[in-house]
């Protein structure tokens, strides 16, 4: 038989974040628009019409935690599966039971069901038999089955805020007072300790318990910077290289070089780096944007990157920063053209869905013997006239601008300088894509 002091023990061996976990909305740290009086989710706790959710977002934000809230609010007994482990067999028994006793039915890395599991699972919520909660660190648009989507109402959790991380960890350094566990902790390693966190609360707890237990019975902990160090390098990188902060970072990396901004490019470079990003791969992504957003304004540009994906084949981390650094501020810090990519692209689009034109007789191939019976001839070399440039059709019917239309603007670039020089030779404007 257990006694108080069996529970005091207990709670005093129960991890940090455990122990910590919300009992209600108005527990949690950092999603206040999700909890806040008037949400979605309150007003369906309120009507006790949860039905079928999946909160959305990145580790250690409070999906677990809302869901348990949630179900203590419902006064609903709490069933917790895991995608990977659970089978039809375990959903149909807690159809079964939910038939005896209301339920709520927590389901995590839900992006892991499929389909079948999926279609089991909604038909428990459809009938109103139990209500059911998911939570998923990827997409749920593009991971999750279409039936699950469409009968679900989908809310995203965000980052937890500095200012809340720093809540948090004020909350973790309470509860080990109340367990006897003296830790002074200054304000600069709160700081420290919340802003490595990543945003997951459950890692600044896991680092504030690591620092803060093993020490001798009764003595006061002052916790140091190089505590701190010790314990983030023991740590894994939060970073997934497979799921949505992967897509999203490298997209933040790509629109900074786009948008022309140094200390986007470094910062996001950086995430890139640290969370382990293999640097071939962010060597091809400075490649195709040399050519895609920077293309004839600069061709240097896509040298300094075929350059730096060579180099980076041969170097490696961590000297590989440097040059991936060089090549993506070059992106970053050169005039912009997209001509290159608009154009092969309503190229590709004529060719697709249009009939092909025909090889005008003057360009075909006249090197073998017969050519000329057949036509194939009266083509004139641009080197043969004094000017480079001989009046001839190319392509049948094709109006200038169709698919070329030049992005120089005012920036003295290679396009700019070859639109002058176009134009003077042939006495024609050059279609331009912006402005006269």
């Amino acid at each position: 038989m257990s006694d108080l002091f069996d529970m005091g023990r207990a709670q005093h061996n129960q991890p940090l974040a455990a122990a910590l976990r919300p009992q209600s909305l108005n527990d949690i740290i950092g999603q206040d628009a999700l909890t806040a009086e008037d949400s979605v989710l309150r007003r369906r706790i309120a009507a006790n019409q949860l039905g079928s959710i999946v909160l959305y977002g990145p580790p250690g934000v409070g999906k677990t935690s809302i869901a348990r809230a949630v179900g203590q609010m419902l006064n609903k007994e709490f069933r917790q599966l895991h995608a990977t482990r659970a089978g039809v067999k375990d959903i149909r028994q807690l159809a079964d039971e939910a038939r005896i006793r209301p339920l709520l039915i927590f389901v995590d890395e839900v992006h892991r069901f499929s389909a079948t599991q999926a279609d089991d699972l909604l038909a428990i919520c459809e009938e109103g038999t139990a209500d059911f909660i998911g939570a998923t660190t990827q997409n749920p648009y593009t991971s999750l089955p279409k039936a699950l989507v469409s009968r679900s109402t989908i809310l995203k959790l965000e980052p937890i805020s500095l200012d809340d991380m720093l809540t948090v960890v004020q909350r973790g350094l309470a509860h080990l007072t109340k367990l006897g566990i003296k830790v002074t902790l200054s304000d600069a390693h709160k700081r420290v300790i919340a802003g490595r966190s990543g945003g997951d609360a459950r890692s600044a707890l896991t680092t504030l318990e690591s620092l803060a237990v093993g020490h001798a019975e009764g003595a006061e902990v002052t916790i140091t910077g190089e505590m701190i160090e010790e314990v983030y390098n023991a740590a894994p990188v939060n970073h997934d290289r497979s799921g949505d902060q992967h897509y999203d970072i490298i997209s933040a990396f790509i629109k900074s070089m786009r948008g022309g901004e140094p200390e986007a490019v470094l910062y996001w470079l950086a995430r890139l780096i640290h969370g382990g990003e293999d640097p071939r791969f962010i060597a091809r992504r400075i490649m195709i944007q040399a050519s895609e957003d920077v293309g004839l304004a600069d061709n240097t540009a896509l040298q300094t990157a075929v350059a730096a994906a060579q180099a980076v084949e041969m170097i490696g981390y961590p000297e590989a920063r440097i040059i991936l650094a060089h090549a993506a501020l070059h992106v970053a810090r050169a005039p912009k053209s997209g001509s290159a990519n608009h154009g092969i692209s309503a190229a590709l689009t004529a060719v697709t869905n249009e009939p092909p034109l025909p090889v005008p007789m003057h360009l075909r191939d006249a090197h073998y013997q017969g050519a000329e019976a057949l036509g194939h001839g009266g083509y004139r070399s641009p080197h043969k006239d004094p000017r480079g440039w001989v009046e001839q059709e190319y392509a049948p019917g094709m109006e200038p601008g169709r698919f070329y239309q030049s992005e120089a603007r005012d920036a003295p670039t290679f396009e700019k300088r070859a639109d002058e020089y176009w134009e003077r030779v042939t006495g024609r404007p050059v279609p331009k894509r912006f402005g006269p």
